[in-house]
């Protein structure tokens, strides 16, 4: 809980929200706890704090403490012998002498929220806390008028002279701040009426010190300050890095221009690096700003404006004629010579030409000056060096966020449950400290979720900035105008413009939407706009143009002002359906990884382009699948592409029906045959594969023979699988299109993995995966990462293995990528079977033949059965694994795969094992390797684990002999297998 004594008694909750205290007793009793800090309250003080000389008995106080702990939470108010006392995560006494200690003065002083406790009237303890608080709060006024006077600001002190008469030092604070002010009359006459208030009141005279200040200021000798800095009304957030960075570079530079954006906090860092090297500036420090000269009255020309407001905050007065700047800056210049100074000339972007003459000139004459200028675009001078301010960093944009709400709503503090919120209220502004604190206002009336709501109307909530600040910082709206003035037509054609394009754009994109009706030039007005912090810049091999998120709502306003919205809407989706049909040669081809980067930079802006236009988003479709985005092409395709994806991402397979297009048709048959439907995959496949020939499209020809190979494969017809794989790897090495290499390796790496080949089979794949990395297609990098797996597990590695697969399973479920994530966990179930956690192998297997069932395909979960029925058999099972063996045999003789169906007579041979019936697992054992020699690949190696422990338990009962007949039984009839 947090609380305030500063003010009427006050609770919140930790993110602001106010608790009532109820009855007046326990409202008492919770002040007189609070009073003490923490510190324990003996039960007879508590006593009398609540009812004076004569309290009832304990039990009453007892009632007290338990409705007061009722509200507060038990934890929150503790026996501590000899009393009680409250625990608290923030009190604003505490808070407010943290802050005055630290030199936040004003964030200090902003917690009282008037007398302290003055609804307790004249209780004992509640005025003795007063009057100590109110001197408390005395003393930081005095430190802080200290503070302001140093930097040359007057402060007004005449209230607190007025509450305060006979007080020493207020006393000469107030006469040094009139005389700061120029009222040296006005400073000696609050003098005289001290001595004469404290004679009446005292009969006392005044001190030596004060004295000696009136002495010198009759005599005009009281100090003048080397700067006029401001002092820090808040801290500044996030900036120590640039502060460190700015002053290093004035070590280097006499003239650093800070640019950057309206609102990203020039003039605050500007004044923070002043601050921070005053003490190393002999002669002073002095900030001159010119914000409004630009609309000065008069006919004075804008040098004389700039050199006016240098020469009055410096102390030259001498009158020069209007259209003579030249002559007051050299009466500056001699002012300034031999000495060493740091002038800071703040808001220089609506004069930049006229302050660019000025600080040449004065550069130039005066070797000791440095500058520090802040503008939305540089002065363009020689000499200087620009530091563009940056937003704030997240982290540091949450705390800025976070300090400026606690200073408006007490007791607000970024919790878990609101700081996703938060986060995305300072992504949404950009980072930008002025608009961060405007809508830090906010939070009091709306709380952090609501103002996150309303962001989509983010002019009109973020206004009512402090009275105090300048016009264009007390709103969001009014900052973007101060720029907006400054723009010429073409400039301002092409930020309105600019507007519709999402995340940004290349100068090829910009061009297309932003040309015409008024702009001759994109590019030279681009770089205006770049000069001016209105287009932020990324550098690289094609740069970048993007607006701020603030500045973007602002265009798209003026866009509309303009009756230019559909106009401009309608060229940039043109020219974004170009790029994608542009790209699609390309993405199959040598320069597959610089279009894939081209289109992942402007892919919110395709996005956008193809919106509800089905037809125009099938040009992306080979994009989005090579980037794994598998809902984002399901929700924008139609039609067969539509169909794809949704099985792709677990949706079930259907009857597409006639597909005329051999590209889709080929991408269901692939689709298909992933999910394991290789007979309906196989007939598209076969369908595209005659078209692609006919029509001489190589690329189509390769993809047809790559899912050939997985067909062949499942069907065991090995030469037309390896025969396949080799003629798609040679055109897809031809055509330099890597994801076609990448089905290659799959290929190369299964028939290595096959022939017991595992060093090649691992080589293989880690090719493939450096493939697939250098793609950015993540479903690739899942599966081969799988494939990694399998070979792992083939040579006793089963860490490595279970690593593998659970990497390749986050990838693929990060992506949406059913069958990826299936895959791995097939991968998983067969190390934990190998590993002998049954329990985990069983709950994954039976997950995979919930999909199978899922996706409409069941003849994909041959291995799925047989795996189960392994289970069954090593738990002891014998009715199970005989079930699901049989099962899964019958199954994989309907789908013709021979490995299939070894498989499964290798599972029965273990389940009859397990019966008793060890001839007729022999037998089965001979079937099994009938099937295994049938296609030329006998079982490695690395995969006879179940194999040689059956064996071992058959041949352990029967016998060499007997065992040897039983396997030749089977051997000679392949299709003696009891089903």
């Amino acid at each position: 809980m947090r609380f305030g004594v500063l003010g009427p008694l006050a609770v919140w909750t930790a993110d602001g929200t106010p608790v009532r205290v109820p009855e007046a007793k326990v409202r008492a009793l919770l002040a007189r706890l609070l009073v003490a800090e923490g510190r324990p309250v003996p039960v007879d003080a508590l006593g009398a704090a609540l009812w004076g000389a004569h309290p009832p008995d304990r039990n009453t106080l007892q009632t007290k403490v338990s409705a007061l702990r009722k509200v507060l939470g038990r934890d929150a108010v503790v026996w501590e012998p000899p009393g009680y006392a409250v625990r608290y995560s923030w009190l604003d006494v505490v808070a407010f002498r943290e802050l005055a200690a630290a030199g936040s003065f004003d964030e200090a002083l902003a917690l009282w929220r008037g007398e302290p406790l003055a609804e307790f009237g004249a209780e004992p303890f509640a005025v003795g806390f007063a009057e100590r608080a109110a001197l408390e709060r005395l003393a930081v006024v005095e430190d802080r008028a200290e503070a302001l006077l140093a930097a040359g600001r007057p402060v007004s002190l005449a209230e607190e002279v007025a509450r305060h008469p006979v007080r020493e030092r207020l006393r000469g604070l107030h006469m040094r701040s009139l005389y700061l002010g120029g009222q040296q009359v006005a400073a000696l006459e609050s003098f005289a009426a001290y001595r004469r208030v404290l004679a009446e009141e005292q009969g006392l005279a005044p001190g030596p010190e004060l004295v000696e200040l009136q002495r010198a200021l009759l005599r005009h000798e009281v100090e003048r300050p080397r700067t006029n800095l401001p002092a820090p009304v808040t801290s500044l957030v996030g900036r120590a890095g640039a502060v460190a960075s700015v002053s290093a570079l004035l070590g280097s530079s006499r003239l650093v221009t800070l640019t950057g954006p309206g609102g990203v906090g020039k003039t605050s860092l500007a004044v923070e690096v002043a601050r921070s090297l005053v003490p190393g500036v002999a002669d002073g420090v002095w900030l001159v700003e010119l914000a409004g000269l630009d609309r000065v009255d008069g006919d004075g020309v804008e040098g004389d404006r700039v050199a006016g407001a240098v020469a009055a905050v410096v102390g030259v007065r001498e009158e020069v004629a209007p259209g003579l700047a030249a002559g007051l800056v050299d009466r500056v210049a001699e002012a300034f010579r031999g000495r060493d100074v740091l002038l800071v000339l703040d808001n220089c972007e609506r004069l930049v030409g006229a302050v660019a003459g000025v600080v040449a000139r004065l550069l130039r004459a005066v070797p000791g000056l440095r500058v520090l200028a802040t503008s939305q675009e540089p002065l363009g001078i020689a000499g200087e060096s620009v530091w563009v301010v940056p937003p704030l960093e997240p982290a540091d944009a949450v705390r800025l966020f976070a300090e400026r709400v606690s200073a408006a709503v007490p007791g607000f503090s970024v919790t878990a449950g609101n700081r996703a919120v938060v986060e995305r209220i300072c992504g949404r502004l950009d980072g930008l400290p002025l608009a961060l604190e405007l809508a830090a206002t906010r939070v009091r009336a709306l709380g952090v979720e609501g103002l996150l709501e309303r962001l989509d109307d983010r002019f009109r909530v973020l206004s009512g900035g402090p009275r105090d600040a300048p016009a264009r910082q007390r709103a969001l709206r009014a900052m973007i105008d101060w720029s907006w003035d400054l723009l010429g037509p073409a400039e301002r054609a092409v930020l309105r413009r600019l507007a519709v394009v999402v995340e940004g754009c290349d100068l090829e994109a910009a061009e297309a939407i932003c040309a015409g009706d008024g702009v001759d030039d994109v590019l030279e007005s681009l770089s205006k706009l770049v000069d001016r912090s209105l287009v932020v810049v990324s550098p690289g091999d094609r740069v970048r143009y993007r607006l701020l998120e603030s500045v973007a709502d602002y265009g798209r306003e003026r866009l509309v002002e303009a009756g230019e919205w559909d106009a401009v809407r309608a060229r940039h989706a043109d020219h974004y359906r170009a790029l994608a049909e542009r790209a699609g040669p390309e993405l199959r081809g040598p320069d597959q990884l610089r279009w894939l980067a081209r289109l992942d930079a402007d892919a919110a802006n395709l996005r956008a382009a193809v919106a509800g236009d089905a037809g125009a988003a099938r040009a992306l479709a080979w994009y989005w699948f090579l980037r794994g985005r598998v809902r984002e092409a399901r929700d924008a395709l139609d039609g067969p592409w539509r169909l794809g994806f949704s099985v792709l991402a677990g949706g079930p397979v259907q009857d597409p029906g006639v597909v005329a297009d051999p590209r889709a048709r080929w991408f269901l048959g692939y689709v298909f045959s992933t999910v394991g439907d290789m007979v309906a995959g196989e007939k598209l496949t076969d369908s595209a594969l005659e078209e692609f020939v006919a029509e001489g499209d190589e690329w189509g020809v390769a993809a047809a023979l790559s899912d050939r190979f997985s067909q062949a494969m499942a069907r065991g017809d090995f030469d037309t699988a390896r025969d396949a794989a080799e003629r798609a790897e040679r055109t897809f090495v031809r055509l330099g299109d890597r994801w076609g290499r990448l089905q290659a390796s799959f290929a190369l790496g299964t028939l290595a993995q096959l022939r017991g080949d595992y060093d090649t089979a691992a080589r293989v794949h880690r090719q493939g995966l450096e493939l697939a990395r250098e793609l950015r297609s993540w479903p690739e990098v899942s599966y081969t990462l799988s494939w990694l797996g399998r070979v792992a597990l083939l040579t006793g590695d089963f860490a490595e293995a279970r690593a593998l697969h659970e990497q390749a399973r986050r990838i693929a479920a990060d992506q949406g990528f059913s069958p990826g994530e299936m895959y791995a966990e097939t991968g998983l179930a067969l190390v934990a079977r190998r590993v002998g956690d049954l329990d985990e192998a069983d709950r994954l297997l039976a997950r995979l033949h919930d999909w199978h069932r899922q996706v409409g395909f069941e003849a994909g979960a041959t291995l799925v059965l047989a795996e189960q029925g392994f289970v069954a058999e090593q738990r002891g099972d014998v009715d199970k694994a005989l079930r699901l063996q049989r099962a899964g045999l019958e199954l994989a003789r309907r789908v013709g795969d021979p490995r299939a169906v070894a498989l499964a007579c290798e599972g029965l041979a273990g389940a009859e094992a397990l019966a008793g019936r060890h001839e007729e697992a022999a037998r089965l054992l001979g079937v099994a390797t009938g099937h295994r020699r049938s296609v030329g690949v006998p079982l490695p190696d690395g995969e006879r684990h179940d194999v040689d422990r059956i064996t071992a338990a058959a041949r352990e009962v029967l016998g060499d002999e007997r065992f040897r007949l039983a396997c030749e039984e089977g051997l000679e009839d392949l299709d003696g297998a009891d089903g």
